[in-house]
């Protein structure tokens, strides 16, 4: 598990600037926030990409380097992750997308949990590839379990990461319990989850804040 917060980066500046209630209110900032720091995610990850050298011409010789033997698969939960995913196509600009529409649902009665709702995936075929699964906030953890294991009728990854901006600890261990064999990358772990299973201090509903409030 990777955790950005640990270290000091710009990566702390953007999440300050996602959480701040004054700055909230320009959603473009928000949403250009959320990109920078798919960004700067995207260039961790890629160090634990597989590699393999080329040789390129130049105008004055050949140079042997590494490149990415394969782009990843991005996938994103909608509406919230995809200012998010859009920092990741910006690195793995030649990367094959995956997305999936899951959202809370009621709570059963005497329940104090809550279904997860799915009603749209669509992927590529996963077989063998690297996968990459974002989205800002990771709360209960059940979301993305659920979106995981729907992404697996399209294929085998040969390793998965799940990339979060704002995560809660019962989250973390959740997604640790659950997907022991999926790689962690996160901005900041904050301090519990709510009575409504909501990040506390956490930064508030991420899709409203770029996109505008549901009806």
């Amino acid at each position: 598990m990777f955790v950005f917060a640990q270290q000091p980066s710009l990566a702390n500046q953007f999440i300050a600037e996602l959480r701040d209630v004054s700055i909230q209110q320009d959603r473009l900032r928000f949403r250009r926030n959320l990109e920078r720091l798919g960004e700067l995610m995207a260039y961790e990850i890629s160090k634990k990409l597989p590699y393999h050298y080329i040789d390129v011409q130049t105008p004055l010789g050949i140079s042997n380097t590494q490149v990415l033997r394969n782009q990843p698969v991005l996938a994103t939960i909608l509406r919230a992750g995809l200012p998010f995913h859009q920092g990741f196509a910006n690195y793995f600009d030649q990367a094959e997308n995956a997305f999936a529409g899951a959202y809370r649902g009621s709570a059963p009665a005497g329940n104090d949990e809550f279904e997860i709702a799915m009603d749209y995936i669509v992927s590529p075929d996963l077989s063998g590839k690297a996968l990459i699964l974002c989205d800002p906030m990771l709360a209960t953890g059940r979301s993305l379990e659920k979106v995981y294991h729907a992404l697996l009728r399209y294929g085998i990854p040969a390793q998965t990461h799940i990339a979060a901006v704002i995560a809660s600890p019962e989250g973390v261990r959740y997604v640790q319990q659950q997907l022991p064999q999926c790689h962690l990358w996160l901005g900041a772990i904050d301090d519990h989850l709510n009575e409504h299973f909501y990040i506390v201090p956490g930064l508030g509903d991420s899709g409203d804040l770029s996109f505008g409030e549901k009806v």
